[in-house]
């Protein structure tokens, strides 16, 4: 059968609720599926895996008992839509012309159709589909993100404190993109709901979902019944009910027999915003090549597959997740595309060391900072909210993440070499990525930037 007249069937068993039937193995042999469950906004501090945090995230802590936790993971960019850029292709975001800012409203900026992402990647063997918050451009050049690779979509533009808003649905092969209105305590629910509802009527066949959830973003929007008074607020009731849906997840993956044979991601786009734990990470989303906006929650489980209860430091970002897709899928990687990303594949069943000798963090489309596995140089840092080029004034900072997660003394006059060495990295970072720079910033960010100073006046 055609592969986009079985999506079509697929989309009429979404539409009518069926009972689902005996739990039923995969074939031997198939592909793993694989879920991304990607929150917005959730720091390093926000989830519990130990029972001492103050917001209880239990199913989490199952899934790290049962999988492994990258600590040392970072998303692709300290925003959002740098970072969803990076993570469906497998590039730093400056390639895709996405490395500034967010996307807004008025913005007509979009991940060009030409980026091979996860869906595209994968097509031969996967169904794909996307359930939640998109971010990579809503004008019709780069909307619906049927056109990017996915087969069903059900979710927002964009994210849900930006108005207008409205929650849409596309299949691949159909021109109609249904649209109705949102309904917030309900949202992160529904996107689970069509999430689960995909799984269940590709059960028999590998599927790749994104369940990007728009929480715990602000402003909070609880859902109906839950505790909102805890220490941590409306915040941790999000949180809470993120954990909640996690827990749905792979209770469900059990009952339809595709436990072992699904890998389940869990991680977030960037740091928290103005309210959420970094854990203790200097800095929090935005800001600049510090960890607190970087390093995000990773957790992977696939029982069988993956060893339990592993903790791994080896250095790791979200340009990674489309080359371990592909090899674990047995895919080639996509041809006549460079990729930055490396398979974490080895890392994840045997915590072998990074592929990665450093990671390159950005700030917008400058490359302002490198990561190896033990060592930080940040090249600027923010100050009353302007960007100093500390580099550029003559202060080198190296930090020793592995000693000094916190990012708090400099170390560089102790270990000349090393700032040497990050210092020249950094500068062929400059040279390598200067080509894809664009020479103004988009012009919606003008107005704002114009709005905002009206504001502070």
């Amino acid at each position: 059968m055609d592969r986009r007249a079985l999506l079509l069937g697929v989309s009429a068993l979404l539409a009518s609720p069926a009972v689902a039937p005996p739990a039923l193995a995969a074939p031997a042999g198939r592909p793993p599926n694989f879920i991304v469950i990607l929150c917005d906004d959730l720091g390093y501090g926000d989830v519990s895996l130990d029972g001492r945090g103050p917001i209880p995230t239990p199913n989490l802590a199952r899934m790290a008992r049962e999988g492994v936790t990258l600590t040392d993971y970072y998303a692709p960019a300290n925003l959002c839509t740098p970072s969803r850029a990076g993570l469906l292709t497998g590039r730093y975001p400056v390639r895709t012309g996405l490395g500034y800012e967010v996307i807004m409203q008025a913005d007509d900026r979009g991940l060009p159709l030409t980026e091979v992402t996860i869906p595209k990647a994968l097509a031969a063997t996967h169904v794909s589909g996307l359930f939640g918050k998109w971010h990579l451009g809503h004008t019709p050049a780069y909307w619906p993100p049927t056109r990017h690779g996915f087969d069903t979509f059900f979710g927002i533009p964009y994210s849900h404190d930006m108005a207008p808003l409205s929650l849409f649905e596309a299949h691949a092969g159909v021109a109609e993109v249904k649209q109705s209105p949102v309904d917030f305590p309900t949202l992160q629910q529904q996107f689970y709901a069509h999430a689960e509802a995909f799984i269940e009527a590709n059960r028999h066949r590998p599927f790749f979902v994104e369940l990007a959830l728009s929480a715990p973003h602000l402003p909070s929007h609880p859902a109906a019944g839950t505790v909102t008074d805890g220490p941590a607020g409306p915040y941790g009731a999000t949180v809470m009910e993120i954990d909640g849906i996690v827990g749905r997840l792979m209770d469900k993956l059990k009952a339809l027999g595709l436990d072992r044979d699904t890998l389940v991601i869990f991680t977030s786009d960037n740091g928290p915003w103005f309210e959420g734990s970094t854990g203790g990470l200097r800095e929090r989303k935005g800001g600049g090549a510090f960890d607190g906006g970087y390093r995000v929650p990773f957790i992977a489980r696939q029982p069988g597959v993956l060893p339990a209860g592993q903790k791994v430091n080896s250095i790791a970002m979200g340009i990674d997740i489309l080359p371990t897709l592909c090899a674990l899928a047995g895919q080639p990687l996509p041809s006549g595309v460079e990729l930055d990303g490396k398979d974490l594949s080895a890392v994840l069943t045997r915590g072998a060391p990074s592929p990665h000798e450093a990671l390159i963090l950005f700030d917008n489309e400058a490359p302002i900072g490198i990561r190896t596995q033990r060592w930080k140089y940040v090249a600027s840092a923010y100050y009353r909210g302007n960007r100093f080029p500390l580099d550029k004034l003559g202060y080198t900072e190296v930090f020793d993440v592995a000693g000094d997660p916190t990012e708090s003394y400099n170390v560089a006059a102790v270990h000349p070499e090393v700032a040497a060495e990050l210092k020249a990295r950094l500068a062929r970072a400059h040279a390598d990525f200067a080509p894809y720079r664009h020479a103004d910033i988009p012009p919606v960010f003008k107005q704002l930037h114009g709005i905002l100073e009206h504001m502070q006046d």
